[in-house]
């Protein structure tokens, strides 16, 4: 059960809601997988992993990604209390106040910089800063703009993986460019499904990104299913360039499939369960492609 006033807790039930409200705040989950398409790309890069950079820039992009959900969570806090799927969180429900969830944003910013600063480079950094902007002042507004906010969006979703070849590399190679290129248009069919699921949430706080004017309809859905169809021979590249061998090429080729055959059932369909299973098919194919890749790195 959620406390709305966690003042009127004492001692360490009072310390024990608040940590667990700050951890919330961070979106744990979303910032792992951040953190792990970070690692994911320093690892492909690396031809021999530091393990000690690996951790740090691990830790390094947990901490961003939290301090990016952070702000997104304090401009949008009233409209979350408006949505089902986010009235509970810290802010609507008052466990965490403004100032308090500034005060925490503030430390993992300098925290995540100055992790990177140290055991990265310079590009690392600078890039995980613009992305952090780009999140939370610029992605977040649009949301009740259109589904530009998709497109904008997508930009800082798929930085983790090139940020990580960068930490490895120290520059941005046409390498880079492929696995942030997946990552890219992997965004558009995962925030798609995800809009068509919590469109009538999505719609009690103004946000406006299924295209197609917003109408879940066949266009809506012969959209998803042109980005997910790209997906096939974009994970083909980092075979194709020597990236990764034959073996990841097989497993990445049979989930993009079984990733494009979900989009058939919602052309067909256009009912929400074959949308979960859109939102849920893209949840399970960026680790399963990511993990892939790195056991068969050349």
């Amino acid at each position: 059960m959620i406390v709305t006033n966690i003042n009127d807790l004492t001692g360490s039930d009072f310390v024990t809601a608040k940590a667990r409200a700050y951890f919330e705040l961070l979106k744990p989950r979303l910032s792992f997988l951040v953190a792990f398409s970070c690692g994911f790309g320093y690892a492909l890069a690396s031809p021999q992993i530091n393990w000690i950079t690996l951790a740090m820039l691990f830790l390094g992009g947990f901490l961003l990604s939290g301090s990016s959900v952070i702000i997104n969570q304090i401009i949008e806090k009233d409209l979350d209390r408006l949505m089902t799927r986010t009235m509970n969180r810290p802010l609507p429900t008052y466990r965490v106040s403004v100032n308090e969830a500034s005060a925490l944003t503030i430390f993992c910013l300098f925290a995540g910089v100055s992790i990177l600063l140290l055991y990265t480079n310079l590009l690392t950094t600078i890039l995980s800063v613009v992305s952090m902007i780009l999140y939370g002042f610029v992605y977040t507004p649009l949301k009740r703009v259109g589904p530009i906010a998709v497109f904008v969006g997508a930009f800082p979703g798929a930085l983790p993986p090139l940020l990580g070849w960068v930490a490895a590399t120290g520059g941005i190679s046409h390498e880079a460019l492929i696995i942030f290129g997946i990552q890219f248009i992997w965004q558009f069919p995962h925030f798609w499904a995800i809009a068509w699921v919590s469109d009538e949430d999505y719609k009690k706080a103004g946000f406006k990104l299924l295209p197609s004017g917003g109408k879940k309809d066949l266009n809506t859905a012969m959209q998803i299913m042109i980005y997910t169809m790209f997906l096939i021979p974009l994970g083909l590249l980092p075979a194709t360039f020597g990236i990764t061998g034959l073996n990841s090429a097989i497993v990445v080729t049979v989930c993009g499939v079984l990733f494009f055959a979900q989009t058939l059932s919602l052309m067909r369909s256009g009912d929400r369960r074959s949308a979960l299973k859109i939102m849920f098919g893209s949840f399970l194919y960026l680790p399963i492609v990511q993990i892939a890749y790195l056991l068969d790195k050349v």
